[in-house]
């Protein structure tokens, strides 16, 4: 059963999917129907469960599972990265890769490996003020208080003197 994502409660979980590329608006719309077919017929042991999602500067895919309903399951989980990793096949981008790192340049949104952004970090060319998304976040709360987070309040930290 597909919710609005803003409708789920704080608690819910969510999995966060970074592109190593902007989608085009015709992409985003196809994106949309995709998500919804997939999350309206998601299931758990047969039992359906209640999500929503988000895709945000045309460049993250945000799932949020409301698990006071039903909870996810390993099977419903396998299923949401064969999903993911479908639309990675069809539309030739990267979602799954955890080792890169998105972060602000103005309203422009950079994508480096992780080694690059340590690189930069150590060169002074992001900083402690660098707006970071921190995809680590578990539950909706933590997304929407640290998911888009200057870099000296999130795991990015480390790498910066």
């Amino acid at each position: 059963m597909i919710l609005d994502f803003n409708a789920l409660p704080e608690e819910s979980r969510v999995w966060i999917y970074q592109a190593n590329r902007s989608f085009t608006d015709i992409e985003i719309e196809e994106l949309n129907s995709k998500l919804e077919m997939f999350l309206e017929n998601w299931t758990a042991h047969g039992s359906e469960l209640q999500a929503g999602y988000n895709i945000i500067y045309k460049r993250f895919i945000v799932i949020g599972l409301n698990q006071q309903s039903n909870k996810a399951t390993g099977c419903s989980i396998d299923a949401s990265v064969h999903f993911i990793q479908h639309l990675e096949n069809e539309y030739n981008v990267d979602l799954l890769d955890k080792m890169n790192v998105s972060y602000k340049q103005g309203e422009f949104i950079a994508y480096k490996t992780l080694t690059d952004f340590r690189k930069m970090a150590k060169d002074r060319a992001v900083s402690k003020n660098t707006i970071v998304f921190n995809n680590l976040v578990a539950t909706k709360a933590e997304f929407v208080e640290n998911w888009e987070v200057p870099a000296s309040e999130s795991w990015h930290n480390r790498f910066l003197k």
